[in-house]
């Protein structure tokens, strides 16, 4: 067997086999479920490891590192710099960058490269994790996600690189290239213990973070888009594209008017230096990416209450970034208008939303509400010295996949580090995806019992 053969066969069969724990998985929820949980358990075995730290990490806190790495939320119950060596660091970043471009796009990618096509389980994974419009190419997908990355990552830390020398920032390379990744992949992570605290009023390191949260965040489908507008004049911005830009530019105005007016805690800087902080701060809840340059805990509930709601939207489809996605939002907000207009089929923008999207939208906000809702009860339950508007904060940053934070993390109990883990982790594989899986187990003990019609009152 050729050395070309043996990586085919280790990326079609072997290294899926491992993901699996050797489990044979032919529905693609199913599978998109437990790879990111195996992702999550290698990772926490890695930084188990003693030559990863410089001093005693718990296993739940190695658990929690891993989680938050993998889901690209950015949450710490330890600091990253301070617990993690330069070894430990580099697979946080990698667990970061798995996470970011997702369950199997690695793998796919190879296979792609080395074969020109997928297995057809592949394609079936691939089309249940990315939701895309109808008619685009799979295939273009998976190359696209990879060469963004590529050259958005790149561009990034050669440019961070410069700002942060000029700043003085301590290992200025090392920390070019693992913000870069972070802030693309909208993880969050910083390894500075002040997250970017100290570059608050840098507009070089401002502008450059928010560029890659924000094409990180938009996702796959509009970077693509505008690609092909530059090159084909031709091109015609998808319908797809211009709901995204849109939503984002509403929640991103609305967010910095918000805390640029009523937030006293940033009313020491100057009047462009506060229109900065305020425009980051919003980018970093609605891009999902966490980062901060301004002390969150400050904020008066009402600002805290604004970003919940930003985080509680979150970022695009097809992108790195959490939350019910911009999409969601829109197809919701034109169902209900539709129904208030006495209108059959919705509508937006006078385009007509095929009713399985608006279905998918529906269930997607009913269930992502209940777990915030239910999460952020269990965390009341157990964390009773805590307000609830700084628990509700925690439960949606961590089911946002954002990573912003109150400070109160490091403090939570053993039981509150789990409920968020789980939290992150539904974040990251998707409510819908999490509620497909359990269905399908459920689905031949509904078989069994005959389906019955029942008339109810609504």
């Amino acid at each position: 067997m050729s050395f070309r053969e043996k990586i085919l066969r280790f990326f079609k069969y072997d290294f899926e086999t491992i993901l699996t724990f050797g489990i044979k998985l032919e529905q693609p929820y199913l599978r998109l479920c437990v790879g990111y949980i195996s992702y999550i358990i290698f990772g926490t075995l890695l930084l188990t490891l003693p030559f990863m730290r410089r001093g005693p990490v718990g296993f739940l806190d190695n658990l929690f590192t891993a989680a938050s790495a993998v889901s690209t939320t950015g949450l710490a119950t330890v600091d990253l710099a301070m617990n993690y060596n330069l070894a430990g660091q580099i697979v946080v970043l990698f667990l970061i960058q798995l996470g970011g471009l997702s369950y199997m796009t690695v793998s796919s990618f190879v296979m792609l490269k080395l074969t020109k096509h997928f297995t057809m389980i592949k394609k079936r994974v691939l089309q249940a994790e990315f939701s895309v419009p109808g008619g685009f190419d799979i295939n273009n997908l998976v190359l696209n996600i990879v060469g963004f990355t590529i050259i958005f990552e790149t561009v990034g830390a050669v440019l961070l690189y410069v700002f942060f020398k000029a700043s003085g920032a301590d290992s200025p390379l090392w920390s070019a290239i693992f913000h870069s990744v972070s802030a693309f992949c909208t993880a969050g992570f910083s390894i500075y213990p002040d997250n970017l605290v100290q570059f608050d009023t840098n507009i070089g390191v401002n502008l450059v973070i928010m560029v890659l949260c924000y094409a990180g965040a938009m996702g796959y489908i509009v970077m693509y888009d505008l690609w092909k507008r530059i090159r084909i004049r031709k091109h015609k911005i998808s319908f797809t594209t211009k709901v995204i830009v849109l939503v984002t530019l509403i929640l991103t105005v609305f967010g910095t008017a918000e805390m640029f007016l009523f937030e006293p805690g940033i009313r020491q800087f100057s009047f462009f230096n506060r229109f900065l902080v305020s425009v980051f701060q919003t980018m970093s809840a609605l891009t999902t990416v966490g980062y901060n340059t301004v002390n969150v805990a400050d904020f008066l509930p009402v600002s805290l209450m604004t970003v919940t709601l930003i985080m509680y939207f979150g970022a695009s489809p097809s992108g790195t970034g959490g939350g019910l996605k911009s999409t969601t939002i829109s197809a919701v907000f034109a169902y209900v208008k539709s129904k208030l207009s006495l209108q059959r089929d919705t509508y937006l923008f006078k385009h007509r939303i095929p009713t399985y999207r608006v279905d998918n939208a529906l269930t997607t906000v009913l269930l992502y509400s209940f777990v915030l809702i239910f999460g952020s009860y269990l965390l009341s339950a157990t964390e009773r010295d805590i307000s609830y508007i700084q628990l509700i904060f925690e439960a949606g940053s961590a089911l946002g996949t954002v990573g912003l934070s109150t400070g109160i993390t490091a403090e939570l109990s053993a039981w509150s580090k789990i409920i968020l883990v789980f939290l992150m982790y539904i974040g990251r594989v998707g409510v819908l995806t999490i509620g497909y899986s359990m269905l399908l187990r459920m689905r031949s003990r509904t078989k069994l019992l005959g389906d019955v019609e029942t008339d109810l009152a609504i």
